[in-house]
Order: C-alpha cells, then sequence, then structure tokens
C-alpha cells in the first residue's frame, strides 16, 4: 500500500519507528548526565540597566537594594540554598562593586567587632562565605548568549551548569532552582524556569510552545522570542533560569547574530531542541517573579519584602494606608 505521495506505508511506518528510536536514545543519553551533580551557576550581571539611570550611571543595577539586601544577593542565596557550590558572576568594567560586596570586609568587619555589633557582623561574614565566587569579565558582542559562553573555559565538556539572570528573580518556596534540579534528576535534558503571564503581556518575554509532561512539567518545542499579541503559542514565559548541559558552548560558539544584531540564548537553545536534545519547562509553583529592572515591579518587590519584616510591617502598612486615603 502507498500514501498520497506514492510512499509505501511500510516506509513511513519504518521511518517514524526510526525516528522514535532516536527521540528515545537522546532522551536516555540525556539522563545519564544525572550522575554528575550541578555545583556551578553562571550569573551575567554585566549590563548597563538604562532602565534605572541616572542611578546606574555609577552603580550596578544588580546592586539595588530590596529593603538592605541587593538584588543580586536574592539570586544567589536561591542558588546556595539549591546546593550550587561555585558561583560564576560575568561583570563588565563598572562592575567592581559586585567583586567588593561578595569579598570579606576586613576593615568593616573589625568596626563592627569593636562596637560590639555580632548580628551585623554575622551578616557580612555570611556573604562572603556563601559560596565560591569567581569572576569573570565579559567579552564580546552585545546579547544575553555572550556572558554565557564567556564561562566556557570553568565548565567541563561533560558539565551541566545553572544560569540565573543577576538583575530578576522569583521568589518561591521551595527554590525556583531547587525546582528544576528535581526535574532534571527525573528527566535529564535542559531545563528553564516559566511562570504564566497575562495575555496581554506576551510580547515581553519569550513564550514556549510546549507539549505536556506532568503536572507542572512540559516539554518545549519551540521558544518564540517577543511574540506580537495573538501570535503566542501559549501563556508560558520561560526565562530567568536555565540548566544547559555542555553542548550549548559549541552552539553558542557558532551562533549567528540576531535581532540587533546581538546573540540570543533562546535561539541557541532552540538550536539545540532541533538536534534533538530534550528541553523542559518547569511551571514554578508557589513563586512569584519580579521583574526588577522595571521601575514599578522594582518598587513592588521592596513593599512586598518589607512587609514581610517584623521590624518594618506594621509601620509601612500604616504608612501605606495612609497614603492610600488621600
Amino acid at each position: 500500500m502507498k500514501n498520497k505521495e506514492g510512499l509505501p506505508i511500510s516506509f513511513l511506518q519504518s521511518r517514524r519507528q526510526s525516528a522514535a528510536k532516536k527521540r528515545y536514545r537522546q532522551t536516555l543519553s540525556s539522563m545519564k548526565r544525572i550522575k554528575r551533580k550541578i555545583t556551578k551557576a553562571i550569573i551575567p550581571a554585566a549590563g548597563f540597566g538604562t532602565r534605572f539611570l541616572p542611578a546606574t550611571k555609577s552603580m550596578p543595577k544588580e546592586m539595588l537594594p530590596i529593603v538592605d539586601k541587593p538584588i543580586i544577593q536574592y539570586v544567589v542565596e536561591e542558588a546556595v540554598a539549591s546546593g550550587i557550590k561555585d558561583i560564576i558572576i560575568v561583570t563588565g568594567w563598572h562592575k567592581r562593586s559586585i567583586e567588593d560586596y561578595f569579598d570579606y570586609p576586613y576593615e568593616l568587619e573589625k568596626r563592627l567587632e569593636e562596637a560590639g555589633k555580632s548580628k551585623e557582623l554575622e551578616e557580612v561574614r555570611r556573604i562572603a562565605e556563601m559560596a565560591n565566587f569567581i569572576y569573570v569579565r565579559q567579552k564580546g558582542p552585545y546579547g544575553n548568549a555572550t556572558p554565557v559562553y564567556c564561562c566556557r573555559h570553568l565548565i567541563d565538556d561533560d558539565e551541566d551548569v545553572a544560569v540565573l539572570w543577576g538583575d530578576e528573580f522569583i521568589y518561591s518556596n521551595p527554590p525556583r532552582l531547587s525546582q528544576m534540579m528535581k526535574v532534571y534528576e527525573e528527566l535529564g535534558g535542559a531545563v528553564i524556569s516559566a511562570v504564566r503571564v497575562d495575555q496581554e503581556d506576551v510580547s515581553r518575554y519569550g513564550i514556549a510552545d510546549v507539549e505536556p509532561v506532568s503536572g507542572n512539567i512540559h516539554r518545549i518545542k519551540k521558544i518564540v522570542e517577543k511574540p506580537a499579541l495573538g501570535k503566542a503559542p501559549s501563556d508560558l514565559a520561560t526565562h530567568g533560569a536555565y540548566i544547559l548541559p555542555g553542548e550549548i558552548f559549541p552552539i553558542l560558539q557558532n551562533l549567528k547574530p540576531g535581532k540587533g544584531g546581538e546573540l540570543w540564548l533562546p535561539e541557541a537553545i532552540d538550536k539545540l531542541i532541533q538536534s534533538g536534545f530534550p528541553v523542559y519547562a518547569c511551571e514554578i509553583k508557589n513563586g512569584r517573579y519580579y521583574d526588577t529592572g522595571n521601575k514599578l515591579e522594582y518598587l513592588k518587590a521592596n513593599i512586598d519584602f518589607a512587609l514581610q519584616r517584623p521590624d518594618l510591617k506594621e509601620g509601612l502598612k500604616k504608612y501605606l494606608k495612609t497614603i492610600c486615603e488621600k
């Protein structure tokens, strides 16, 4: 028997079976990576932060405070709470204060010790001791793929690595990266954090075309970067945190500039998907996304975190009530 194109049915069935076997072998191959625990995280932090000028003229956007901790500290704490030991921060010439922040401030420690401020002393020491901090200067074209590629010499060929942006985060329980690790341990492959967004906001994010796997896990068929309204394949935004295989680095090396002449990480991930490598979206549970590169969202984050503080909660609630009644 033949189909409409004149091809034998047996041939088509054989081709489908071969494709299915190939996909199965690729999935099994990716699952072998489970044996190597992920201990490294890349945090790109080299951007200029133009949306927060003039403050970011002399201050990294990642160092803008949420109450009394910089944004990047929340990202580092999430990584450490998820089992990461080595934090690789990709910086630029204007980001020296990030390196200073995670260092030992000898003079400050001495002053706090002499003043008997043991609580503050313990906190500043804890910051430096959270992880092994490694710094890489970004070199190459603009785009969010470049800082990841700049770390290739620190990642073994058979090693998978986490990537988290330094100017945004999802606050969740358990931590976002911890939830992603569980998907990785179960299925292997690559994993991207995902959140549902309103339809009017889809053009701000990379939106995933997915097929369900189980519960909050989806297999990604394609990522559509900032689709026009009405053109999005879903309302599932994939961004913010990634678990990527060592195979991503050869793809990044050969990646051509995309929109705006920049190198885009989602385009590299699409090529990874096209190669048959399984990439999953982990829809984060019990979490709230904070785009702290956006002024309004940054203000919301400060209010939300201040309201969780026993020393600030009541006073802030009273103040907010007063100004809202005006």
